[in-house]
């Protein structure tokens, strides 16, 4: 049954396109119509281009590059003049007789000036305006490299949160939270390989080395079909596939940090390779000074691709990157992502590209405690096998369509003793399985000159299996209530029972749709509204708000739920002045069911039994975003302000429990009223550029003790409502300067000095706030942690 529905759906979407394009194309029988089709590519590197649009200004009819370049539009015969533009590249007008279908394909060079003064998108704002796309923000690589980031490195992560409904998930962490939601609801994607972890160091630098990174975007609501599994966001990342006319090399050297990347050809035109490296040093200064502790980073990306011929293209691209931390050669900690993609583009026809792509991601991490005897190993594997279309039916139909096929392997922990002497026996925490599928059809459809819509669907299944041994517990609760005393408690397993390899313990299914839409009130306005449902499979076990290596992630089963997602949002779409300017008006509202949450004194590493400690609850956020940005101009940047609320409810099972909070809806642990960022860019001359960042946010949820008792003449504080207090309000502002000593050398050694400051004004931004009694008065006094103050640093970028 499930089998037909999983079939079923998709094929009564397409099959109702197919009935659609029929019909239209029957209409229009008397106008013979060809294809035009190709690829376009940067003159210098031969990198395929996303977003550029082709446009064919006498037909109002125009499309955009998809994820590998490729671009399709069918018109009747001919003579057209085809217009091909992108931000930051010399744009191309030129005629064209279509007298059949025609493969053809363009390489873009780069604008100096304007690539200088445009780094804010990387599409046509026009071309927002009429696309039934919402909610999603991109970011250049150019803008990201000119905003000031703390201790001199460029990091993605940290550049994202200064869009709206993006907040920081704590001073000095690289995880993000998008509307209210958590760090484990975004969906991070490298090369389509996913990221569990995003941070090195502790959060202080993200994975993503900038130099390796040729496009992201990040979808906050109206997310796409082919996307599944994250209840808030997807952030996708693009690796560059090199330079296939020239070899070419280019790095920086920091205070911090330094990196190198290398690309060029394997043959020339046709295939290439890149291969970036990046690490840390600051361990070294420690051991200068007899300091036997260490913490230091280094990573690994490349990609290799090869065009066998115009329709077939294989791409193989990874990444490995690993941190350590040891402290006093007592303590040691090593976690780090590893990633391979082996992805087959074909082109069956001028209307018809593939993608197959075999995925393989790993998160690992390893602790070792030689004071305690034993070392420690936890982490998550996942194999994906995947196959996307995208059909370009016509100029007002387009479809994608596919699937996906993901097992996880979960390690809980392994305990080992990390010496003949130990005490510390052997365990291994009993390892978990599953197997998610997912299949989707989505059409993006114009209907009138005014309204284009995008509407499809995704059904999941998820399957946890065997090998494992489950507890049972008596009413099927594992997690117990004692009325007298009013607080949740473990509940004693009353039986197992066991399942064999593959053997499958709870299964879900669940149908997912999604609808977007934009109505254009004129050229230069248009209103959009969008709906998505999203599931979430895996749930992160932490006893953090923001995302820590030690984190583990679990799989749904019999009691731990999976999250489901239910998103609106309205906006309303400007652009004033001949697009000198770009305001942006979002109002969104989600809803989470099954969110997980933890009873007062939860215990969650290496816990056996983890749905003893964990209840059920429910999420909801709202909020409005504005965006306003100035898109050209010697003077560019943006300000984005946010107003939302975030919120968790967890009721009581009967009504004879209070749940949690006494049932009542408190602050999540991502809740920021107001959240307001600002960048910009000036340009003085060609030799100095120069960029600024502000942010201003509410100040995170917390608890603070509200009593204290004395018990056996221990001190115990008491506490009241969830996260009813709030830490100081977080703000910072950040400047910094780049030098280009010889701006107009095109060949040869090319380098460029960056001067920044991080917190300029060097404010005390709280981490945490700690209670504590004075050892001298005995009075109490709150503690207040910080992380950074201001932060000065120098890098130098070249290239040749």
């Amino acid at each position: 049954m499930i089998f037909k529905k999983f079939i079923s759906i998709p094929l009564l979407l397409l099959i109702s396109f197919t009935v659609f394009s029929q019909e239209k194309n029957n209409s229009d029988s008397n106008k013979q119509k060809f294809t035009i089709s190709g690829t376009i590519s940067d003159t210098k590197s031969n990198e395929t281009l996303i977003g550029v649009n082709v446009a064919v200004p006498e037909l109002k009819i125009a499309t955009t590059t998809n994820e590998y370049g490729f671009y399709s539009i069918t018109l009747p015969k001919g003579e057209y003049e085809i217009s091909i533009s992108y931000v930051g590249f010399e744009s191309i007008s030129e005629k064209i007789s279509l007298v059949k279908n025609t493969k053809k394909s363009y390489s873009l060079s780069e604008s100096g000036q304007e690539l200088k003064e445009v780094v804010i998108s990387t599409e046509k704002n026009t071309a927002n305006i009429r696309k039934p796309e919402m909610s999603v923000n991109k970011l250049s690589i150019s803008a990201i490299k000119k905003m000031p980031v703390v201790m001199g490195e460029v990091d993605v992560i940290k550049s994202i949160l200064f869009l709206p409904g993006v907040t920081n998930a704590g001073e000095g962490q690289s995880g993000f939270n998008v509307r209210g939601g958590g760090a484990d609801q975004n969906l991070i994607l490298l090369d389509e390989a996913t990221i569990f972890n995003s941070s090195h160091v502790f959060g202080f630098f993200s994975v993503f080395n900038p130099d390796a990174i040729k496009d992201l975007k990040l979808y906050k609501g109206g997310i796409p079909s082919k996307y599944g599994g994250r209840a808030s966001s997807v952030l996708d990342i693009y690796q560059k596939d090199g330079n296939s006319n020239d070899f070419h090399m280019n790095g920086g050297i920091g205070l911090i940090t330094s990196r190198i990347l290398a690309e060029g050809p394997i043959v020339k035109d046709k295939g290439s390779f890149l291969v970036g490296g990046r690490a840390s040093y600051a361990h070294l200064f420690l051991k200068l000074a007899n300091n036997d502790n260490s913490a230091y980073f280094y990573d690994l990306n490349t990609k290799l691709n090869y065009k066998f011929d115009p329709n077939n293209s294989l791409y193989l691209s990874g990444y490995f990157g690993r941190d350590v931390f040891s402290l006093n050669e007592t303590f040691a900690n090593t976690y780090g992502n590893a990633t391979l993609n082996l992805r087959w583009n074909h082109l069956f026809s001028e209307k018809l590209f593939s993608n197959l792509s075999f995925i393989y991601s790993n998160y690992y991490y390893g602790l070792t405690l030689d004071f305690l005897g034993f070392n420690w190993d936890s982490g998550i594997k996942n194999y994906n096998l995947k196959y996307d279309f995208k059909h370009y039916i016509s100029n007002n139909i387009k479809l994608n369509y596919g699937f996906n096929s993901t097992y996880y392997n979960f390690n809980p922990g392994t305990i080992d003793p990390s010496s003949p002497d130990s005490t510390i026996n052997f365990k291994q925490l009993e390892k978990k399985y599953a197997f998610e599928n997912g299949i989707y059809a989505e059409a993006e459809q114009i209907l009138t000159d005014k309204l284009a819509i995008n509407y499809g669907a995704r059904f999941s299944i998820f399957n946890r299996l065997g090998n494992s041994t489950v507890n049972q517990y008596e009413n099927n609760q594992p997690v117990a209530y004692d009325s007298d005393l009013k607080i949740y408690e473990k509940a004693t397993p009353i039986g197992t029972t066991s399942y064999k390899k593959n053997q499958s313990i709870a299964t879900y299914n669940y149908f997912e749709p999604r609808l977007s839409a934009a109505y254009e009130l004129n050229k230069n306005q248009s209103v959009k509204a969008s709906y998505n449902r999203m599931v979430q499979y895996l749930q992160l076990v932490s006893n953090t708000a923001s995302p820590t290596p030690l984190d583990v992630w679990t799989p749904s089963d019999n009691y731990i739920k999976p999250q489901i997602a239910d998103q609106v949002a309205i906006g309303y779409f400007n652009n004033f002045k001949d697009n000198l300017y770009t305001l942006e008006l979002e109002s969104f509202y989600k809803k989470i069911k099954n969110r997980m949450d933890y009873i007062d004194g939860a215990d969650l590493v290496a816990n056996e039994a983890i749905e003893q400690v964990i209840l059920n609850g429910e999420m909801r956020s709202y909020g409005l975003e504005v965006l306003l940005r100035k898109n050209s101009g010697k003077l560019n940047g943006w300000i984005a302000y946010t107003i939302s609320k975030s919120q968790q409810r967890t009721p009581g099972r009967t009504s004879d429990e209070i749940g949690i909070n006494n049932g009542q809806w408190y602050r999540s642990a991502y809740d920021k009223l107001h959240n307001i960022a600002a960048t910009a860019n000036y340009t003085l001359n060609q030799k100095w550029n120069f960029g600024g960042n502000f942010t201003l946010q509410s100040g995170q949820p917390t608890n603070f003790p509200n009593g204290q008792y004395v018990y056996q003449g221990i001190t115990i504080p008491s506490y009241g409502e969830r996260n009813r207090n709030s830490l100081p309000i977080y703000h910072h502002l950040d400047i910094s300067a780049t030098y280009i000593p010889k701006p107009y050398k095109n060949k040869g050694w090319q380098g460029e000095w960056v001067f920044s400051i991080y917190n300029i004004y060097n404010r005390k931004n709280a981490a945490s706030i700690s209670f504590r009694e004075n050892a001298d008065t005995g009075a109490n006094e709150a503690v207040k942690l910080s992380i950074f103050g201001a932060v000065p640093s120098v890098s130098y970028n070249f290239k040749f």
